[in-house]
């Protein structure tokens, strides 16, 4: 995870509801993130991994629930 990430997730009291998603989901998270060009674009990016952590029940501005009921 790069560290601009990792920082991001920690200030924001973030990293629980990250590590607690799907590994496909924090890959593509990351992965998403890592293959903008341009600055703005990564931070926009993970302006917005952050959004739906935050808010819990989106994944890449789709509708997601964890398995067993819980958003």
């Amino acid at each position: 995870m790069p560290e601009f990430v990792r920082e991001a997730l920690e200030k924001n009291g973030l990293m629980e509801a990250c590590v607690s998603r799907p590994w496909y989901q924090r890959n593509d998270y990351l992965g998403w993130i890592a293959r903008a060009k341009r600055q703005d674009t990564k931070e926009k990016r993970l302006a917005q991994m952050l959004d739906e952590l935050r808010a819990g029940g989106l994944y890449m501005k789709m509708a997601w629930r964890l398995k067993g009921g819980n958003a």
